[in-house]
C-alpha cells in the first residue's frame, strides 16, 4: 500500500508477530542496543556521567501486525507509543509478565485478534524500510481493555491497590 501522507483507516487487527515484540534500546539516548543483556551504549559510555539511571537500558514496542481495511490485508509495525495503547504497559512490563507465563505474546495475539481499530499510517522515515508504521491507533470497540489487564484476569495475576 502507497501512501504519500499521514492516512487514518479503520481496520481490523488480524494477527501480530508472537516472537520478537520488542527491542533494547539505551535508557539515556534510546539507541538500538544489541539483545546483550550486558552490552552497554557506546555513545553514552563515552558521557557516563549521564549514566544516573538504574538500569543502563529499557525495551520498546515494535510490533508486526497484519491489518484488514475494507479492500485488503496488509502489514504495518508498530512502534512503542501505539504499541502501549493496545497493550496497556510498557515493553519492559510485557516482557517481565511474559518471562513469568509461558505463551503470553500468544495471548495477547488472540486476545486483541479481531479488534476494530483506527489507525493513522505513515511512510517510514527510513527509504529502505518495508513497511508502513502506524503512528497512532485507537480502539474502536467501547469495552475495549488492554491486551495487558486480560492476561492479568486470565492468568489470576492480582493487581496491588
Amino acid at each position: 500500500m502507497e501512501i504519500e501522507k499521514p492516512t487514518t483507516m479503520m481496520c481490523t487487527l488480524l494477527a501480530m508477530e508472537q516472537t520478537n515484540f520488542c527491542y533494547r534500546v539505551c535508557s539515556v539516548c534510546e539507541r538500538t542496543l544489541p539483545d546483550n543483556p550486558t552490552s552497554l551504549c557506546n555513545f553514552c559510555n563515552l558521557n557516563s556521567s549521564k549514566q544516573s539511571h538504574s538500569s543502563p537500558s529499557k525495551r520498546l514496542f515494535r510490533i508486526l501486525m497484519s491489518v484488514a481495511s475494507d479492500t485488503r490485508v496488509f502489514t504495518v509495525i508498530c512502534f512503542d507509543r501505539a504499541a502501549k495503547v493496545l497493550f496497556g504497559c510498557s515493553a519492559d512490563e510485557f516482557f517481565d509478565f511474559a518471562k513469568l507465563h509461558p505463551f503470553t505474546a500468544a495471548t495477547a495475539n488472540r486476545i486483541l485478534e479481531g479488534e476494530m481499530i483506527k489507525v493513522t499510517l505513515s511512510r517510514p522515515k527510513n527509504g529502505n524500510a518495508e513497511h508502513l508504521r502506524v503512528s497512532q491507533v485507537f480502539p474502536l470497540r467501547s469495552g475495549f481493555q488492554p491486551a495487558i489487564q486480560t492476561l492479568k484476569e486470565f492468568y489470576g495475576v492480582r493487581t496491588g491497590s
